[in-house]
């Protein structure tokens, strides 16, 4: 049986988490200049909204549940489209970030992102879409904080804002492959509901 309490607790720390580092890297981007670690504190203020809904959603009914992880898709995918509109600008005029700010304020996002994903691993699988979407969005994050990590290095080496555009475009890849899953978890939620129906 899942432990729906032990869950909102943990959703409810990880929102906070996310939230908080949200004004950091969010600072820190905009002060560099860095597409990449600024569509990652999107995500962070995402993931803070993505998990306070969570909070309040599980304690909900089954089908009102399904109905917030559909609700949750389009609230991860809308990160995407930021760092897309980001990117455009940052084409115009693609210098390169200074890399020791990024790769710090990306490492302080990596223990975040790995501090919640340990976090909610347990819970994964136990709550259909809406634990789904936790996880996936913590796993997400700490897989973009590498990238960005790798893109500092690189832009040291080579000396171009184009690096840090193309992680930026990988972040939000991973945001919509992420709001695709949560969407065909909710909607197969759904569908087994209307099944069960007499």
């Amino acid at each position: 049986m899942h432990d729906r309490a032990g869950f909102r607790g943990v959703v409810l720390v990880v929102a906070l988490l996310n939230l908080a580092y949200f004004g950091v890297e969010s600072v820190v981007a905009l002060r560099i200049g860095s597409v990449a670690l600024l569509a990652d504190s999107v995500d962070f203020l995402e993931d803070a909204s993505v998990n306070l809904l969570i909070f309040f959603a599980v304690a909900w009914s089954a089908r009102a549940r399904s109905r917030v992880g559909g609700v949750l898709a389009f609230v991860i995918f809308v990160p995407a489209i930021a760092t897309g509109w980001m990117a455009i600008v940052k084409i115009l005029d693609p210098q390169p970030p200074a890399p020791v700010p990024l790769s710090l304020a990306a490492f302080g996002a990596l223990l975040v992102n790995l501090t919640c994903a340990t976090l909610l691993v347990r819970h994964r699988h136990a709550g259909g879409s809406l634990t789904k979407a936790a996880w996936l969005s913590a796993r997400n994050d700490a897989l973009a904080n590498l990238a960005i990590i790798g893109s500092a290095l690189l832009t040291v080496w080579l000396a171009t804002g184009w690096v840090d555009i193309i992680v930026g475009l990988g972040i939000a890849a991973l945001n919509l492959d992420a709001a695709r899953a949560v969407w065909r978890a909710a909607r197969q939620e759904r569908l087994g509901l209307d099944a069960a129906e007499p």
